[in-house]
């Protein structure tokens, strides 16, 4: 039995960057849950430890005050797992059969059981990110993962993992807890979950007959919008009136999403009140969608989408790839997004045209110039947003931000955005 287990990053987090700025890879969400509340629904008895880097520690010990932080003193035998990885029913009783083995997905770690003078090595290592070469001289056993590597990684697996999610969470009890008004139209009802104090309003239609809907406790979904699954909606979010929501989307908890959304994710804690098209993109907390934002994922050539990634254009090998969004960032009203934008952390985009495929962290601007976003103002901002919605702006959220701040001055000097 698996007793203790340290949920790791490793070092490709960067790939995932602007996404994980802000947090470690295994906060990210795919399908209803986060890649972390994975890890420990698969492992359900065993006590959960955290590792991250370093300058993420004390958010991370601030959000998570009962579970030990990049600290594993006294224990005689830990799993560690990749944060980036997804395990299947297979792999995990794989894992639980042996002694100390390190697993991969090929070239990539996945989890590695250990003991002894191999945790200990492992433990005089915490304050920095994994890599392969920490598991020298351990026996190495090859194993099935779906790896997250990029931020569409996450797009492309929601729709499957909203699936594998809804059948965890599938109760006996009574799906329906919700108040659905007459006149709302819930199509294969078996593969519908409506939450307490859930509100679904007249007109309202909810598609499951390809794939399941998950609506969490106290969502109001407003008059004639439509959702199709796989789709899920977190705990007191909101879905406007006449919102279209296609299948393989996640709207995390603390939302208001109106317009078009298709195959993307809404981390929580952001809006995109207002009609626009968003399609295969992540959007992250505290970002807002100005009135008929729009963005594009689809090349007109029908080609593979290429995208920037920590600071190199990679192929994304898919037909599909929208706007990747890191937090507290903002939009203008009629803003327009080219296939496979990167926008950095608080970053504020207006004006005409199309801003760069790259938008630096803390820019102010768009297509005609930009400029750095002051990080003073950055902060007094985030304290306003996040005190409308009862969220308190720590000392941790500020040190967070400013380290951000920090990292990302080269990318802003690349860019040629000045001070």
């Amino acid at each position: 039995m698996i007793k203790n287990i340290c949920i790791v990053e490793d070092e490709k987090y960067e790939n995932l960057l602007p996404l994980v700025y802000m947090r470690p890879v295994y906060d990210l969400r795919c399908g209803i849950l986060t890649l972390r509340e994975k890890i420990e629904n698969s492992f359900p008895s065993a006590k959960i430890f955290l590792h991250c880097r370093k300058y993420l520690e004390e958010k991370v010990k601030e959000i998570n005050k009962n579970l030990l932080v990049n600290n594993l003193n006294g224990l005689d035998s830990c799993l560690f797992v990749n944060g980036r990885a997804i395990l299947n029913s297979k792999t995990i009783e794989q894992i639980s059969k042996k002694g100390d083995a390190l697993y991969f997905s090929g070239e990539t770690f996945v989890a590695a059981k250990l003991s002894g003078n191999n945790l200990e090595k492992i433990i005089s290592k915490l304050d920095s990110v994994f890599t392969a070469s920490y598991f020298e001289g351990i026996e190495r056993s090859d194993c099935e993962a779906t790896i997250i590597n990029y931020p569409w990684d996450l797009i492309s697996n929601n729709g499957e993992q909203i699936l594998s999610d809804f059948v965890f969470h599938k109760t006996k009890k009574e799906n329906i807890r919700g108040k659905v008004y007459k006149g709302a139209v819930l199509l294969n009802k078996k593969n519908i979950f409506i939450g307490e104090d859930s509100v679904i309003k007249p007109g309202v239609v909810i598609d499951a007959e390809e794939g399941p809907v998950y609506i969490g406790k106290n969502v109001k979904v407003m008059p004639n919008s439509v959702i199709v699954g796989p789709c899920f909606v977190g705990d007191n979010s909101i879905i406007k009136i006449a919102a279209k929501i296609y299948e393989n989307t996640s709207i995390g908890e603390f939302c208001k999403v109106g317009g078009e959304v298709e195959g993307s994710i809404i981390h929580s804690y952001a809006n995109k009140q207002h009609d626009g098209f968003l399609g295969h993109s992540y959007i992250s907390p505290w970002c807002n969608l100005g009135a008929d934002t729009n963005n594009s994922d689809l090349k007109n050539n029908y080609g593979n989408i290429k995208v920037i990634i920590n600071g190199k254009q990679v192929d994304s090998g898919k037909m599909f790839v929208g706007l990747t969004m890191g937090d507290h960032s903002k939009t203008s009203i009629n803003t327009m997004f080219n296939t496979g934008t990167v926008c950095g952390v608080a970053s504020n985009v207006f004006g005409s045209g199309f801003p760069p495929k790259y938008i630096p962290s803390f820019a102010w601007g768009g297509a005609d110039s930009m400029t750095t976003y002051n990080l003073n103002n950055g902060i007094e901002v985030a304290k306003k947003v996040m005190a409308r919605r009862k969220i308190e702006f720590t000392e941790a959220d500020k040190n967070l931000l400013s380290k951000v701040f920090e990292l990302t001055k080269n990318e802003r000097i690349e860019n040629r955005i000045p001070d």
